[in-house]
């Protein structure tokens, strides 16, 4: 033994003395002491936090089978993580509210580089365009302010050339106001209602980054790195098109002045991308105001660092400040990325390299398109688990829902987007999709259509609110499939549809349970207690207005509108919105959150089913899934404008 060696130590079975064991053991206790002190005291707090609460980074994907109860536990979080704050919205007032929403939202659900920006000088925007139809409105309306505008000539030009490279104005010929009166009276009570929630918002949560209505302040929660204005920036471009010019004003001045991009937190890539890259870059590429689109650029920057890793493929968590580190969720299985939220980066990367002229973004994400058409896939299927170091899937579990579902509509969205010229996301996303219909769509004995879920071979016959965008998404990819196929695409988006929409009618309060399934004689109702919420989620309304849009069959309408009185009836309460924590009892028990999505997308996509077509029209503007509208991207139109602009500057003065 070493005490041996020691002087004035006994080597005898006794050891040391007891006044030197009391020294001994006194000296010891401090040393810890100290040890931990430095550890804790330490400046780069952050990988402390990666060491006791998430998997190392650098941890290798291990097989697919680190158990199936991690992966149900995981399963429940995504839009993709919007449930784990409230992705897709992770955002449940859990442990505040009392409603256990697991984490999980991605893409549509779930649940962030640096590289110096080359810039080109940042195009300034053309003073004057479409104004809303109707006295100071229209007055009001204008896309843009000089003072935010670069005096470069050449600045001007290029948002002059994307205005051109519209078909049809954005805001229609007046505002898409509908003909007939009673839909337009429903029109008004929508936009009646974003005021009341934006009114309580900025009167109890301002800065904040969600409303809590019921105990009458601010929610900052910890998705977005320390970033504010969750609510502000999500409902930018909602405040816009309804004509609420008072209300987007306060809403932009609070962008140019409080909108800080220092912070030093801990932020989910996917959410900062949906919410706050796609808000700023919709209120762009809207309105003109330059101020969006220094931001949104500065902000992009900061998300690059997600993508260092092995494969390219991001990882879902990221330092937003300078150390730009970033890892997996710690509930991800085997340190994984998530389908839906890696796959959730195509629509706003592209129109960052648009923006800044920097092909670093196009470059990420097509990487991403690159790696997974390499990799052999199971069935055809994507399964909702990547190792970002290997590039290997980490279990084998498939859903349309949470934590896969935004992926699949990002493929089908990146053709539109593209001008309908992205042949590699179109052969994804139909070979996607027979995947999915041959595999995963199901007929229920009470002959409704539904998505189930698929674990290694094994189906869930579960479908989550989540997984109701999927009418939509497959409606508006009914035109481009083949011949032969189109009328199928579209009459089984409405099937999709009409069984969301049973899950709601099926409820006493008329809204839709987080999940529902079609086992042990259950048709579309939730059979557990922790699927029985609704947290103000927008997927159903999200399929009206698409299928109201493609068909015009006024059913469609006439659903919305149900859903409108049922979220008068039980989730308007004196300070805003609130979810419930129950569809099935009329003893509403509300969550206490307003939740940012229910400004982007609940009321913007209500506002658009009672509107005309032309109000954001779908040849020119594609929906991100937090409901922000960005351009189509005609490359052809763009370079001509720029030909015929250089021609017209050589002709004598």
């Amino acid at each position: 033994m070493v005490f041996r060696k020691l002087p004035g130590v006994s080597a005898s079975g006794m050891g040391l003395r007891l006044s030197q064991k009391f020294v001994f053991l006194l000296f010891l206790s401090g040393l810890v002491t100290l040890c931990f002190a430095a550890l804790f005291f330490l400046p780069d707090s952050v990988r402390l936090k990666r060491i006791f609460l998430s998997k190392s980074e650098n941890q290798p994907a291990t097989a697919a089978g680190s158990g199936m109860a991690a992966e149900n536990d995981a399963s429940e979080r995504s839009k993709s993580q919007r449930d784990q704050e409230h992705p897709r919205g992770v955002t449940s007032a859990k442990g505040e509210s009392g409603v256990v929403v697991i984490a999980g939202g991605a893409g549509r659900g779930g649940l962030a580089r640096f590289k110096g920006l080359t810039r080109k000088t940042p195009p300034s925007y053309e003073a004057t365009e479409e104004r809303l139809a109707g006295g100071k409105a229209q007055e009001d309306m204008t896309l843009g302010s000089d003072k935010d505008s670069s005096p470069d000539s050449g600045a001007t030009f290029a948002y002059k050339k994307f205005r051109r490279c519209l078909l049809k104005p954005p805001l229609g010929r007046d505002g898409g106001k509908p003909g007939d009166p009673k839909t337009d009276k429903r029109r008004e009570k929508v936009k009646e209602m974003m005021k009341f929630a934006w009114d309580n918002y900025k009167q109890y949560a301002w800065g904040k980054n969600e409303l809590r209505p019921l105990t009458k302040n601010g929610h900052i929660g910890n998705m977005f790195g320390g970033l504010r204005g969750a609510s502000i920036i999500d409902s930018l471009d909602t405040l816009y098109i309804m004509g609420l010019l008072d209300e987007y004003n306060d809403a932009k001045e609070w962008v140019r002045i409080n909108l800080d991009l220092t912070s030093n937190g801990e932020a989910s890539l996917f959410e900062v991308n949906i919410r706050y890259v796609g808000g700023l870059l919709s209120a762009y590429y809207l309105t003109g105001e330059e101020m969006f689109k220094t931001k949104v650029l500065e902000l992009g920057a900061k998300l690059l660092p997600a993508f260092n890793t092995p494969t390219g493929i991001p990882r879902g968590v990221i330092n937003l400040g300078s150390s730009g580190s970033s890892w997996s969720w710690g509930w991800a299985s085997a340190g994984s990325s998530i389908l839906a939220e890696f796959g959730t980066l195509h629509l706003e990367f592209i129109h960052l390299s648009e923006l800044s002229g920097d092909p670093i973004y196009t470059e990420k994400v097509m990487n991403i398109r690159k790696l997974l058409n390499k990799i052999e896939k199971p069935q055809g299927l994507y399964p909702n688990f990547l190792s970002p170091v290997s590039g290997n899937w980490v279990q084998h579990h498939v859903s349309i829902g949470g934590l896969g579902d935004s992926f699949y509509e990002y493929l089908i969205k990146s053709y539109l987007m593209s001008d309908k010229t992205d042949e590699d996301a179109k052969n994804m996303y139909y070979n996607a999709l027979e995947a999915i219909e041959n595999n995963l769509v199901q007929k229920s004995p009470g002959g409704l259509t539904y998505m189930a879920e698929w674990r290694g071979g094994i189906l869930d016959h579960k479908m989550g609110h989540l997984a109701c965008f999927s009418g939509g998404m497959i409606g508006i990819g009914a035109d481009d499939g083949a011949p032969d196929k189109r009328q199928h695409y579209l009459d089984l988006a409405a099937e999709v549809t009409h069984t969301c929409h049973e899950s709601y009618d099926r409820s006493a309060t008329k809204l839709g349970p987080e999940a529902f399934r079609f086992d042990g004689g259950a048709e579309a109702t939730a059979t557990r207690l922790s699927d029985r919420y609704y947290i103000l989620r927008p997927e159903v309304i999200e399929s009206y207005m698409y299928m109201w849009r493609l068909t015009h069959d006024p059913k469609y309408r006439e659903w919305g509108w149900e859903a409108v009185e049922a979220l008068e009836r039980h989730c308007r309460v004196e300070s805003g919105f609130s979810g419930i924590r129950d569809v099935y009892t009329l003893a509403d028990s509300h969550d206490n959150m307003q939740q940012s999505f229910f400004l982007s997308e609940t009321l913007k996509y209500l506002y658009l089913l009672f509107s005309d077509d032309d109000l954001l029209p779908s040849e020119d503007w594609i929906f991100n899934t937090e409901a922000h509208p960005l351009p189509v991207v005609r490359k052809s139109c763009l370079q001509d404008a720029s030909v015929t602009a250089q021609d017209k500057n050589k002709l004598p003065g």
